[in-house]
């Protein structure tokens, strides 16, 4: 199932791409290890994300959708801004926001080609328990599923109860 999504996903975003020919696409996914990719967690984590996303990029948005999944929450922005420009903004939302180790953020340069971080002078992703790169410790299985998920919930846990009115 999950790849099946995987494969949907991208094919949304070529035809996305291919209707908006001159438009940089954003995707955003939530960070979330394991089967389970949709509750209450990932929900929480998913609006936070669309809410920073859509004040990042306010004026600039030319198309906003949004797909909620059981195979997790997707949302897609088509914006006028230049591809690096747009990645250099989603980048400080994913380095400053509460929530932000646990958005993905994908930038898609009307080439097709995504944006990666480093290209905007940005360290890779560090993995949410260590000090190492994020592709380190989901390659080599570093931390358990287990390790990962508490983590998680203590993160969103203390965002809930500092943004609750």
């Amino acid at each position: 199932m999950l790849l099946e999504s995987r494969d949907a996903r991208a094919q949304h975003q070529h035809n996305l791409m291919k209707n908006h020919p001159s438009s940089t696409l954003v995707c955003l996914t939530v960070v979330m290890p394991g089967n389970e990719k949709r509750n209450p967690e990932t929900l929480t984590v998913a609006h936070a994300a669309v809410e920073a996303l859509k004040q990042l990029l306010d004026q600039h948005i030319e198309y906003w959708e949004e797909k909620d999944l059981e195979t997790g929450y997707e949302a897609y922005v088509l914006t006028e801004l230049d591809a690096k420009t747009c990645k250099e903004m989603t980048c400080q939302i994913e380095d400053t926001h509460p929530l932000g180790r646990l958005f993905d953020i994908d930038v898609i340069a009307p080439n097709g080609i995504p944006i990666s971080r480093t290209e905007v002078g940005h360290q890779p992703r560090k993995c949410l328990l260590c000090d190492r790169e994020a592709r380190y410790c989901m390659r080599n299985f570093t931390h358990t599923q287990d390790e990962i998920h508490v983590f998680i919930k203590q993160l969103i846990a203390s965002y809930q109860s500092s943004h609750q009115s």
